[in-house]
């Protein structure tokens, strides 16, 4: 008896990963509009551009991590989901940075 792939268990690992992955830009993204809202200018148009990136990635998540749609691991949108992560990390960082001095 050999031990074999289960693929039944894929689907759902990958689906929990992508809601990990939406409830973390949530909150990063909760993050950065509570950082830009210190009354600068400059800090809320970078909240501002945060959460229009989460919300960008919140509709191209959404359908792999609530189940209603294919699980997919690849394909055209993924590109973009890790484009807006990234752009999304480096406004935080940038939030942070302009906080501290």
């Amino acid at each position: 008896m050999s031990a074999g792939r289960d693929p039944g268990l894929q689907p759902e690992r990958t689906r929990l990963a992508w809601r990990r992955t939406m409830l973390t830009l949530t909150v990063v993204t909760a993050l950065a509009v509570r950082l830009g809202s210190t009354g600068d200018p400059t800090d809320a148009w970078i909240a501002g551009i945060a959460a229009l990136l989460w919300g960008a990635v919140l509709m191209l998540c959404w359908p792999w991590g609530s189940g209603s749609g294919p699980v997919r691991t690849g394909g055209p949108r993924l590109p973009l989901a890790a484009s807006a992560t990234l752009g999304l990390a480096l406004l935080g960082a940038l939030l942070v940075v302009r906080g501290l001095w």
